[in-house]
């Protein structure tokens, strides 16, 4: 009987050491001529050959890279427990600085909306077990990496149910922006260059995500937005909150205390993946 009690505390104490592992990859983008890494998050269980988990792209900000999330959240691990929690696979995709996701007609070292929806998922779901179906996908991020997700799944539905938001760059129009006068100037100069001279008034171009309202309604993906309301990028969450109510588009939009901060997005997460979890179960 001891030995038995003995054997069984064992098993207890191993199988609580057993829990998510994080990859980090480097994918080759034919788009852009370069390599980008990645990290994925894989829950506990992944090593069982007959399982599929669903999977959820975490974007990350300007001036950021594909560590931001492990590295800056307040709440150590977060990535790896949420994967646990949920039993999901996250994918953090690094990019370049101001690149907002989107594929510039200018420059061909700026493709990450075709680097994300046709190299990075394929190559993710090729190498990792992950349901491939747009049922089970979903995508998110903060600031712009909020834009990122918001317009990478308006353009492309078949991927996608779900996509969200966390104190996003909803419009690129740094009009609309509060504040932080040099940091504006600097960001429109970097648009610029990128997009060239793009409609930043109604019609909006579909290079930002205001311009895209009419793909969301279309689309009928599970919309979440939220930002601080102390967040330099509130008004353009309002803004696009305003749009999506005007034409009659479903989706959740909170405003909580915070600002644009580690802080807010360390607690914004896990809301996101509930929020995304509930969907992957709806369409099961």
């Amino acid at each position: 009987m001891k030995f038995l009690k003995f054997t069984l505390l064992l098993i207890i104490i191993s199988t609580s050491f057993i829990q998510a592992k994080t990859d980090t990859i480097e994918v080759f983008s034919k788009a852009m001529n370069k390599s980008l890494k990645a990290t994925v998050v894989l829950p506990s269980g992944s090593e069982d050959k007959n399982q599929d988990f669903p999977s959820v792209y975490v974007l990350h900000g300007a001036w950021g890279n594909y560590l931001d999330w492990h590295k800056n959240v307040t709440k150590p691990n977060l990535l790896q427990n949420l994967a646990d929690q949920y039993q999901m696979i996250l994918v953090t995709p690094g990019v370049a600085p101001f690149s907002y996701y989107y594929d510039s007609p200018l420059m061909d070292s700026v493709q990450y909306e075709t680097y994300i929806s046709k190299e990075l998922i394929p190559f993710v779901d090729q190498n990792y077990p992950t349901k491939k179906d747009k049922n089970a996908r979903a995508i998110t991020g903060l600031s712009m990496g909020g834009h990122g997700a918001m317009m990478i799944a308006a353009k492309h539905p078949d991927l996608f149910s779900a996509a969200g938001s966390m104190s996003g760059v909803m419009n690129i129009d740094v009009r609309t922006w509060i504040g932080n006068e040099s940091t504006q100037e600097e960001r429109k100069k970097s648009q610029q260059e990128m997009l060239g001279n793009i409609n930043y008034d109604y019609p909006f171009s579909p290079y930002t995500a205001v311009g895209l309202i009419s793909e969301m309604k279309e689309n009928n993906i599970a919309l979440l937005i939220d930002c601080g309301v102390d967040d330099f990028l509130i008004e353009t969450n309002r803004q696009l909150h305003q749009l999506l109510l005007e034409n009659g588009t479903p989706h959740e939009y909170t405003e909580r205390p915070g600002a644009h901060t580690w802080d807010y997005w360390t607690e914004a997460l896990p809301f996101h993946l509930l929020f995304i979890n509930q969907v992957f179960e709806k369409n099961n």
